[in-house]
């Protein structure tokens, strides 16, 4: 047995964490079959040699019995800022079996106080007052560096974005640092090891400022939302073989500031250079700044420091232009293949004085030109002004756009393709899911899906990344959640923002459309309901439990907002809702919230964050709320029944000629109907799927419409839908060359022209992307255990339909890897599955006799690993642990 991929909270060898009772993780390397973990031993030590040695050892768990090496906790010693800490781990398995001492591993701590904190906040003398935008700031300081430096640190923060360098080089590769949080409350700072970056005698540490979400224009409103000044943040920590040490931090004598070659930065409006005005040299040893100016002294800022939680924003990816031509009016259109997020790197010669224009659009007119009706008042353009002196590159700073097409104009001379680069860039989390199946159209959408999550996790999950809006709109996160956490590790990155939704939490607890919350807007069904369900998917997904717990208070402010909310008849019916936002009734024929009553989709989701405040309350083994809120779930639902569902088990929607598909999608997934009203309502909606021939659904029913379709056993319908082309369809989109999610399903009309009449036409808007989960699930069949949560236990259910012959899928589990591949003809189907050490599965195999089915070439019931066989009606149930296995059945088998 091997031991691999060993975290502290998730991060290989983390540097400056504040969490000051990290957990510990790690895999079990062995392709054997039933491998379980029975025990583990952790040491702590201050240091490598201390660890292996075992001397001084901080902690010593000793042997403990457990199944359990993720997210593991032990009792540690009280840790200190700035620490340093080496650990190893070591396992035995269920078979006695004792691994080696895994490889020594590290953590190190952030500044755990604010006494922590020598530096202090500074500003611009001359630049920081601004309505519009402005300069970007260059701030530096130079400071010497004795013989004898062992250790350098250099934590890092800003009001605003803050790009660093030192003796003119980048410090760290993360971009749109510190990131966005709810600034009032909570500000990131970066922990960065410089050692290496430094020499002895005079060093220069220079650094950039941008306006960024702090102080640039933002969604719906003017700039300056969090404040007017942008501010540094800078302290740097030098630590010596004689024990001595050192701490140069901002403050106002000794650095100065000026302006250089960025002119301008905004998010939604881009970047201006003019690398003429560029101090060259401004970052390194030597540069004469007697004419820059001083700084002073920032107030501290309302919001509270807090380490990086996350992984930050990087450059992801390169992509090369597929194709370069030229307008008859000049303009270059570049083709950049995929429509992404990011920027481009530009390489250009020419005179000094040379201006290059560079637009970024997600589509172009039928004339070739961009298409940016969309974009609102994001003009996403970077201009470039030459220095004129040999070979220059150009790339933003602080900002991103959302494009597939680039428009440059004022190049000198012919534009060829190795000019321009794509930079792809989003949060850096892992990948941790693949789906593949026989119909490109469906894999197309796949890799749809993916590039939309891609482009929308930007330190934040916003709804689309190129309009003039960008924002973290509670409702979609929610609904994309699940196909989020197939396809990455968002664990993280999801509680992350879940701090910064219950930090703009309102007093009463009513929760912001938006978070980080922008405007006043709050207190909606299926958006505030975010604080519940995305707490609950991270658990279900990771078994992470400390996510519910911090998260309960903002669960539990939530449900008793809307119990105020409410009458005496538990139906949410006040309030202004978006009910099922964007159906297809109300696209296509203007009603005001198409076929489903608003208050029908409000109670639905009253019942919901309340179903999963009670279940949450179980786990957290609080007895009183739990009893409390499973009895208040029983109240809702039954008031939901009377008021919404007739005795025929019709979900009532707005009129008799609009019946409401989200309708019957909600009272099912959230389990509010009695049992016996459920098979004829999954009925009725599978009729009206068949007689409508496509979902009539909008934002909050279309997630889950498929998935409620398969689990009552309308496969068929699901699959019709699923493989439908024709508006409103998944696979519509695909057809017109799609290569993200669109906000709309005939974002395009057939005839390939944008839909007209409305600016709110995005082209990168995961939300209908969320049937990714489904595709995971019930195409490929890879799924989770609700009540084993973090895959401890897989569930394989694999439901073939439709056209697709074969589908395949594989997830990188909180265990290791995790992955299934199916395939059938005529009567035939075979499937094979990967378990990860230390899980166990269950397989349902489409099959009505369990004679029949073979693994490795042998009847299943004369396997030894083969730990449970449970027939059913058009299936068996097949029980196993660890390793690989490959199922089939013999040929007249009647499989379903």
């Amino acid at each position: 047995m091997e031991l691999v991929d060993l975290t502290v909270e998730g991060e290989r060898n983390p540097l400056g964490i504040d969490d000051l009772a990290p957990r510990f993780s790690w895999r079990l390397a062995d392709d054997g079959r039933g491998i379980r973990q029975a025990s583990y031993r952790i040491q702590v030590a201050a240091d490598e040699a201390r660890l292996i040695t075992g001397i001084a050892l901080l902690v010593d768990t000793e042997e403990c019995r457990s199944p359990h090496s993720h997210l593991v906790e032990c009792r540690l010693p009280v840790l200190g800022s700035r620490r340093s800490y080496a650990w190893r781990v070591q396992v035995r398995d269920t078979q006695g079996r004792l691994s080696e001492w895994s490889a020594p591993q590290r953590w190190e701590m952030g500044l755990l106080d604010k006494c922590e904190w020598s530096a202090r906040w500074i500003s611009p003398r001359e630049y920081r007052d601004r309505d519009v935008p402005s300069p970007a700031p260059y701030l530096r300081r130079s400071f010497n560096v004795r013989p004898g430096l062992v250790r350098a640190r250099a934590y890092m923060s800003a009001q605003g974005l803050y790009a660093a360098r030192i003796n003119g080089e980048r410090i760290g590769d993360a971009v749109l640092t510190p990131g966005w949080t709810s600034y009032h409350d909570r500000i990131q700072y970066q922990t960065y090891d410089i050692t290496d970056a430094l020499v002895v005698g005079e060093n220069v540490v220079g650094v950039m400022l941008g306006d960024g979400w702090f102080r640039g224009s933002l969604w719906p409103g003017p700039r300056n939302r969090y404040g007017e000044h942008l501010a540094l943040l800078c302290q740097i920590e030098l630590f010596y073989a004689d024990g001595t040490s050192e701490t140069i931090g901002t403050e106002r004598d000794n650095w100065t500031c000026s302006t250089g070659a960025i002119l301008s930065s905004e998010l939604y409006a881009g970047e201006v250079q003019d690398a003429r005005l560029e101090p060259i040299g401004w970052d390194r040893p030597g540069f004469d700044a007697s004419e820059w100016s001083s700084v002073i002294e920032a107030p501290e800022p309302r919001g509270r420091l807090i380490a990086q939680s996350c992984p930050p924003v990087r450059r992801i990816e390169e992509r090369a232009p597929i194709s370069v031509e030229r307008l008859a009016d000049g303009q270059v259109i570049i083709d950049m293949g995929q429509n992404m997020v990011g920027w481009t790197r530009l390489r250009a010669s020419g005179p000094a004085g040379t201006t290059i224009t560079v637009r970024h659009a997600e589509l172009l007119q039928p004339d070739g030109s961009l298409y940016t009706e969309n974009l609102q008042a994001a003009v996403q353009t970077d201009r470039f002004t030459l220095r004129g002196e040999g070979e220059e590159i150009f790339e933003p700073h602080f900002t991103f756009h959302g494009f597939r097409y680039v428009s440059v104009e004022g190049y000198p001379g012919e534009l060829t393709p190795d000019a321009i680069t794509g930079i792809v860039c989003h949060s850096d989390l892992t990948l941790t899911g693949e789906f593949e199946c026989s119909e490109p159209l469906v894999n197309q959408l796949q890799s749809n899906i993916l590039w939309s999550q891609r482009g929308n996790f930007v330190d934040i999950p916003t709804d689309c990344p190129q309009r003039a809006e960008r924002m973290g709109w509670t409702a979609d996160v929610q609904l994309f959640a699940p196909t989020a956490a197939f396809n990455m590790d968002v664990r993280r990155f999801l509680s992350k923002w879940l701090e910064d939704l219950a930090a703009d939490q309102q007093d009463d607890g009513a929760v912001p459309w938006i978070v980080p919350r922008i405007e006043g807007q709050e207190g909606t069904a299926g958006w505030g309901d975010a604080t519940t369900i995305v707490p609950w998917t991270l658990y279900q997904h990771y078994g992470d439990l400390r996510v519910l717990e911090r998260a309960y208070p903002s669960m539990k402010r939530w449900v008793q907002y809307i119990d105020r909310r409410v009458g005496p008849d538990l139906i949410w019916a006040r309030d202004f809702q978006f009910g099922d936002w964007l159906d297809y009734l109300s696209v296509t024929q203007n009603e005001a919230f198409g076929a489903t009553p608003p208050p029908l989709v409000a109670t639905a989701y009253y019942a919901r964050s309340t179903n999963i405040l009670a279940r949450s309350a179980v786990l957290l083994g609080r007895d009183a709320d739990a009893a409390h809120y499973a009895a208040s779930f029983e109240r809702i639902r039954e008031a939901f029944v009377a008021r919404f569902v007739g005795e025929d088990a019709t979900v009532r929607g707005s009129s008799e000629r609009a019946p409401s598909q989200a309708g019957y999608v909600v009272a099912l997934d959230f389990d509010l109907l009695p049992e016996a009203l459920r098979p004829p309502a999954a009925a009725k909606l599978a009729a009206e799927v068949r007689a409508s021939g496509h979902l009539t659904t909008g934002f909050l029913g279309t997630p889950r419409l498929l998935p409620v379709l398969s689990r009552f056993g309308y496969n068929d319908e699901a699959y019709a839908l699923l493989e439908r082309r024709d508006v409103p369809s998944w696979l519509y989109p695909v057809t017109k060359g799609a290569t993200t999610i669109w906000e709309r399903w005939d974002g395009l009309l057939p005839d390939g022209s944008p839909k007209p009449d409305t600016d709110m036409n995005s082209f990168n808007h995961y939300l209908y992307g969320s049937v990714g989960a489904w595709l995971y699930e019930t195409v490929a069949g890879l799924g989770l255990d609700p009540e084993r949560p973090g895959y401890k236990h897989i569930r394989f259910a694999p439901q073939p339909g439709g056209s697709i012959t074969r589908a395949s899928a594989r997830h990188l589990g909180p265990y290791g890897p995790i992955a299934i591949a199916w395939e059938r003809y005529d009567e035939h189907f075979s499937c094979s599955v990967d378990v990860p050490p230390n899980s166990s599965a269950t397989l349902r195999f489409p099959s009505a006799d369990p004679a029949r089915i073979r693994e490795g070439g042998r009847p299943i019931a004369s396997s030894r690993d083969i730990r449970a066989i449970v027939p059913g009606v058009d299936h068996v149930l097949i029980e196993f642990g660890s390793g690989s296995f490959a199922f089939d059945n013999e040929p007249g088998n009647d499989q379903q």
